[in-house]
């Protein structure tokens, strides 16, 4: 019987390496088509964004530190005085994507830290659940909840005419970005080890305590990647910011009341009938926004690497 079952062994494990050479080269395939995607992705936008600053362009050339430093964005008007600044919109999606953070990441941390150490299996399966359900949302339901409940709610308390403000896209962003969130904070707290946990308990600490100041530090590095997720979708997310900004046509905003234009936001207006000139500095505007969230990542990025291990 002993026999049998090695030489069974045996075969399965011949035949496993039969085909490790295929499998290897169908994971080393979808690596790199992985990274040719997104290379080619980063090459067509910043080719084309270039367009509108380069000398062979048919159009004429448009200053890019006018582009870059502008506060009004008028395509309508005469070709020679139309106005492409984008300066407010990059402040704008700053100051939208900053505060989802500062809201959602102390959320995030304490609702994965309650999940993963204090919550009972109950109330863990019907909140993991719930947080489910929010990250299988599409983004434009968001923005029509914004647009229906939180608007309104802020027009009554603006000194501004309309709800439609920076306040409204934070607020928004910050119930999209949670899920995210929440789900990777909770899976890095679950994977500190128990070491620590024991270490904190023998020497008096409650639970909370030690969730607190033991638990959430060592697992700071899985909860940046979560961070790192949220942000990107944050200055990346355009359909819930459209019905909510305001969409203004310039002014850097100075208030939370106030109405904001997304990068993002700016795109999706104008992409489906713009032409020429217009087409390409909204290519110009996409460029931008991409570098952004790339040095956005990167730097983040490097902050990981000089975290612990967890």
């Amino acid at each position: 019987m002993l026999a049998y079952f090695c030489n069974f062994k045996d075969l399965n494990m011949r035949k496993t390496k039969k085909y490790e050479p295929l499998v290897e080269l169908i994971f080393r395939i979808s690596s790199v088509m992985t990274i040719v995607a997104v290379g080619f992705i980063v090459l067509f936008i910043i080719s084309k964004g270039v367009q509108p600053f380069l000398s062979s362009n048919k159009e004429g050339t448009y200053s890019f530190v006018k582009f870059i430093s502008g506060l009004e964005w008028r395509p309508n008007d005469d070709i020679n005085k139309a106005q492409y600044g984008i300066l407010y919109m990059i402040v704008g999606s700053l100051f939208a994507t900053g505060g989802a953070i500062i809201l959602g990441v102390p959320i995030s941390i304490f609702a994965a830290g309650y999940l993963s150490e204090l919550a009972n299996e109950k109330v863990k399966k019907i909140a993991k659940a719930g947080i489910m359900l929010l990250a299988g949302i599409p983004s434009v339901i968001y923005g029509v909840f914004g647009l229906g409940f939180i608007v309104p709610k802020i027009k009554e308390i603006s000194p501004m005419p309309q709800g439609q403000s920076l306040l409204a896209v934070i607020i928004v962003l910050t119930m999209m970005i949670l899920p995210t969130m929440i789900v990777i904070a909770e899976n890095a707290i679950a994977s500190v080890p128990s070491a620590y946990r024991n270490a904190s308990y023998a020497l008096g600490a409650s639970k909370v305590y030690t969730t607190i100041h033991v638990i959430i530090p060592a697992a700071r590095r899985g909860i940046l990647v979560g961070v790192i997720l949220g942000v990107g979708r944050a200055i990346g997310e355009a359909m819930a910011v459209v019905l909510i900004a305001g969409n203004v046509s310039g002014g850097i905003p100075t208030s939370l009341f106030e109405p904001i234009r997304p990068l993002t936001a700016n795109v999706v207006l104008e992409m489906s009938y713009a032409t020429g000139l217009h087409s390409e500095m909204l290519f110009a505007t996409g460029s931008i926004l991409m570098l952004f969230i790339i040095g956005i990542n990167l730097v983040l990025s490097r902050i990981i690497k000089r975290m612990g291990k967890y």
